[in-house]
């Protein structure tokens, strides 16, 4: 592909392209080689774009002039991203199902679905149009599946969970496990609680590989419209989780926890149960969160505080051992006061 027809379909300002040279794959800033196309978002990267040899940098609208060919893009991540697709495209999936899958007569599956070996669809089970179900993929029965499913090797969907339009799973994800529900008998045995709820998946969800989203014991567990689950995340029994909100890698939401509409949380952050996080809140990596956060809040640490206060904190942190020398050498000099001790 010539440079100028990429910087079409990708949109944006062309700069400094006197030459139209063949474009023939994207990479990293570092690893860039003539031909290639690479990205840099943020301004102290500008050094990295001088020295790259890149025929191709897509930036943002605010980044700095370089004489050399750039794209100007108000979104230069997503531009990229959609570079990749354009070089990378998704192999495509023959309709078709594969003679050792076992779909049960009363499933209902719509047209030209991919289904392939040893995929398991149990009784009374709705799967949508243009579904691909790739190897090993079990759907317990009752389940309800829209069109442009698609779960990878492994994934399972476990019974009368629901799930919208353009469902991902990925390899190994399970959406409708049990709910970890346990009661005391009289004589102190655990007694399982029945998870009686289902999971309900809305449109343009993608859960990454091993997470999974319990069923829950009454009522639902729900994920939002467009939320992204990543790899190793756990989703308690009966939570939700609004639209748009990305949970990153081994998140643990414990029981009936409510997170709001584009939160991020990010890797290992761990709530705990019956909290309610607000709108457009952040909380960094590992911070753990015992009570609720208001809307647009930015959290860290445990327990989860604002971020710019736990910034001054971690900053203090490092310095303790200094000031608890210094505050031995000021007890040393000055006679304590009656009452006081100072260790």
């Amino acid at each position: 592909m010539k440079l100028h027809e990429l910087a079409q379909r990708l949109g944006g300002k062309l700069e400094n392209a006197t030459d139209n040279p063949t474009v023939t794959g994207v990479t990293g800033i570092e690893e860039a080689s003539p031909g290639q196309v690479t990205f840099v978002s943020n301004p102290k990267y500008a050094g990295m774009a001088r020295s790259t040899r890149a025929s191709l940098i897509i930036v943002g609208n605010d980044f700095p002039h370089l004489p050399r060919p750039l794209l100007r893009h108000e979104n230069p991540y997503l531009a990229f991203a959609r570079a990749i697709e354009l070089f990378h495209p998704q192999d495509e999936h023959v309709p078709g199902v594969h003679k050792t899958a076992v779909i049960h007569p009363s499933a209902r599956i719509g047209r030209d679905p991919s289904i392939g070996a040893y995929v398991v669809v149990e009784h009374d089970v709705q799967v949508g149009n243009h579904c691909t179900l790739l190897p090993h993929v079990v759907i317990y029965p009752g389940a309800r599946i829209g069109d442009d499913f698609f779960a990878h090797a492994h994934a399972v969907v476990r019974e009368n969970c629901v799930l919208g339009d353009s469902v991902i799973l990925q390899n190994g994800a399970v959406v409708g496990s049990d709910g970890f529900g346990f009661a005391k008998d009289d004589n102190g045995e655990w007694h399982k609680i029945i998870q009686s709820g289902p999971t309900v998946i809305e449109d343009e969800v993608e859960i990454q590989a091993n997470a999974c989203i319990d069923r829950a014991s009454v009522g639902e567990t729900r994920i939002g419209r467009g939320s992204k689950v990543d790899n190793l995340v756990q989703v308690g029994h009966g939570s939700k989780v609004g639209k748009r909100t990305l949970l990153c890698a081994q998140v643990g939401l414990a029981g009936s926890t409510h997170i709001g509409n584009d939160v991020i949380l990010a890797g290992q952050v761990g709530v705990a149960g019956h909290c309610s996080i607000g709108d457009k809140v952040i909380a960094t990596a590992q911070t753990g969160i015992p009570n609720d956060v208001e809307a647009g809040k930015i959290v860290s640490g445990y327990p989860a505080i604002e971020n710019r206060q736990w910034l001054r904190a971690v900053a203090v942190f490092s310095r303790l051992p200094e000031l608890a020398r210094s505050l031995r050498l000021y007890a040393k000099k000055s006679p304590a006061r009656e009452g006081t001790a100072i260790e």
